[in-house]
């Protein structure tokens, strides 16, 4: 499982391995959390952060077996 982020640039970043995600000051940032209910568990992890001002939309996706954590892709 993951999230498709497209930027205003129209680049768009893949971040595999993420479950959720949530704004953190002037980013948004996403999580495995590893089984846990919430993001602030102990046993989430952060996977990526991206500035939230340049994000104009976010999907989810399916997961791909042995993807990066993150990628960008034009």
């Amino acid at each position: 499982m993951g999230f498709l982020v497209r930027f205003e640039d129209d680049t768009t970043a893949v971040v595999h391995g993420a479950d959720a995600y949530e704004q953190e000051g002037p980013l948004t940032t996403f999580f495995d959390r590893n089984g846990a209910g919430r993001l602030a568990s102990a046993f989430a992890v952060r996977i990526a952060s991206y500035r939230t001002s340049r994000i104009v939309e976010i999907r989810r996706v399916g997961a791909e077996p042995g993807g990066e954590p993150a990628r960008l892709v034009s």
